[in-house]
């Protein structure tokens, strides 16, 4: 499994940083359905969201994410580890030090939804 570390900045957010990183660290989400049914569920909650789609397969999703007033660009990426039945995830900005908690926000409003749906 995959996922770009966070960089130090808190503009990030990630289920594979260290779990005492209270800045960076989110837990991944239990999951008990079939990669290609996560996926289908993650892809409805991002593209009702607003986000983008940049790659899917069985096993992965990423998106863009553009905020409304300065157009500033959130990469988002899903991997579903089906060995382990965890949906893993990071959020980060491209841009800028601080993101004033919106990836942390953003992604606590994405599962929410994709776990109703699964």
């Amino acid at each position: 499994m995959s996922l770009e570390p966070c960089p130090d900045s808190p503009n990030c957010v990630s289920t594979l940083a260290d779990a005492t990183d209270t800045v960076h660290y989110m837990e991944a989400v239990s999951i008990s359905a079939r990669a290609p049914q996560v996926i289908e569920a993650v892809e409805a909650a991002v593209t009702r969201s607003g986000g983008k789609i940049t790659q899917k397969s069985d096993d992965r999703l990423a998106a863009v994410f553009t905020s409304r007033i300065f157009r500033f660009k959130d990469d988002v990426t899903f991997f579903v580890d089906s060995d382990g039945q965890r949906l893993h995830y990071r959020s980060a900005s491209r841009t800028g030090h601080s993101d004033l908690g919106v990836n942390r926000k953003r992604m606590t409003s994405l599962l929410q939804s994709i776990t109703a749906s699964l």
